[in-house]
């Protein structure tokens, strides 16, 4: 039954399922595709645990897919990732040595689950990953990567960054998606940032970043990246987007995953007629707020807007005297005090919203599990494949 079989397909899915025996499946499938075509360790960074947990958490949400019979959405994200590869000089001899390593390594972890059913759907899901990715790669015909100039860098609070580049060539992408950067502190490190601002024909590209504790390229930018940078972008990933004609629209940012909704909001406000649109944006503390000044700008021309400023503490830190004021004028936008899950939901389950969420993967998961628990439909939630 191959990937009809969704007794099979579970049995791959919980093998990519978070864990120590999952990591340990994922070392010895890096090891087994080396050792296969040794030249490309030196497409990798020297450590290779992000690379590790990123690869096992994108097919376990595509397993996941899969075993509940949804196609569409992991042939649309696989054929992204095929194009966004590109850029490392991945070819389909690659993608053979992937599908070769990748089954013997399922094959000989789940010895004891592995069945001719297992088998034939192994075979049908690696061929259906790897074939839709080499023939993405191979059907584009548009750059590998868009090189740009850092132009600005603003740390707008302790750990968190605006960071604003020129590119050589316009890069074309639908407000609300993502593309895999590397900057020059770290080398042939990736990480994937959201443009802040729709496309611009001039080139122009705006990041919002925060600094993760343990994250070498997330720190560097916020902490090392200067005018004069040299950066490299992928190809765009991701299908958050807003549906003018769906209905109003529930928006949930966290920190910098204000990023994809105020590119979105910024693209809506090119029109005089659009659904209302709600926003909730959290920071832990007031001062980390960083963006609403723009959010008052744009709601106070565009009636359909409507913002909620909401912060974890009440009061800001010391620390916070050194960066930008964000307090609203008195009236507007008053801020309420909680997490982002309780706030959000305190006013009921928005099940009539279109409902877009972004920021951290364990705010993205609270807030939609305790929006499903009020009675959102699952199927009006978007988020990021990556949060799953």
């Amino acid at each position: 039954m191959g990937l009809d079989d969704r007794d099979a397909l579970r049995v791959l899915y919980a093998a990519f399922r978070k864990g120590p025996a999952c990591d340990e499946m994922i070392r010895r499938f890096y090891s087994r595709w080396f050792a296969l075509d040794v030249s490309l360790r030196d497409k990798f960074p020297p450590d290779m645990a992000g690379q590790r947990a990123a690869f096992a958490h994108a097919l376990n949400w595509v397993y996941g897919e899969l075993v509940a019979q949804r196609a569409e959405e992991p042939v649309q994200f696989l054929a992204q990732l095929g194009k966004d590869h590109r850029k490392y000089g991945v070819t389909e001899a690659h993608y053979e040595t992937l599908r070769e390593a990748l089954y013997a390594t399922l094959r000989s972890d789940l010895a004891d689950e592995w069945s001719d059913a297992v088998d034939e759907a192994a075979r049908q899901s690696l061929n259906l990953i790897t074939g839709v990715m080499s023939g993405a790669a191979d059907a584009d015909d548009g750059p590998a990567w868009w090189d740009g100039t850092v132009i600005e860098h603003l740390r707008v609070s302790r750990d968190l960054a605006v960071v604003r580049l020129q590119l050589d060539r316009p890069l074309h992408y639908h407000p609300g998606q993502y593309v895999n950067v590397s900057i020059p502190q770290c080398p042939r490190r990736w990480r994937y940032l959201t443009p802040a601002i729709p496309p611009d024909e001039s080139g122009a590209i705006e990041f919002h970043v925060r600094a993760v504790t343990g994250g070498l390229v997330s720190t560097a930018i916020v902490g090392e990246t200067r005018p004069g940078d040299r950066w490299r972008l992928s190809s765009p990933h991701g299908g958050l987007q807003v549906d003018r004609d769906g209905g109003d629209v529930l928006m949930v940012a966290g920190s910098t995953g204000l990023a994809p909704m105020r590119s979105i909001i910024m693209d809506l406000a090119r029109w005089a007629d659009n659904p209302r649109v709600h926003v909730f944006f959290g920071g832990r503390y007031p001062c980390e707020l960083y963006d609403l000044p723009t959010l008052w700008q744009i709601a106070a021309q565009n009636p359909w807007l409507s913002v909620s400023p909401v912060s974890e503490y009440t009061a800001d830190p010391p620390w916070a005297s050194e960066y930008p004021d964000v307090t609203p004028p008195r009236g507007l936008h008053v801020r309420q005090t909680g997490r982002l899950p309780e706030v959000v939901t305190k006013y009921g389950s928005w099940s009539d919203r279109q409902i877009l969420i972004c920021g951290g993967p364990d705010m993205v998961q609270a807030t939609k599990k305790a929006l499903i628990a009020k009675g959102a439909p699952p199927e009006r939630i978007q988020h990021d494949p990556l949060c799953s």
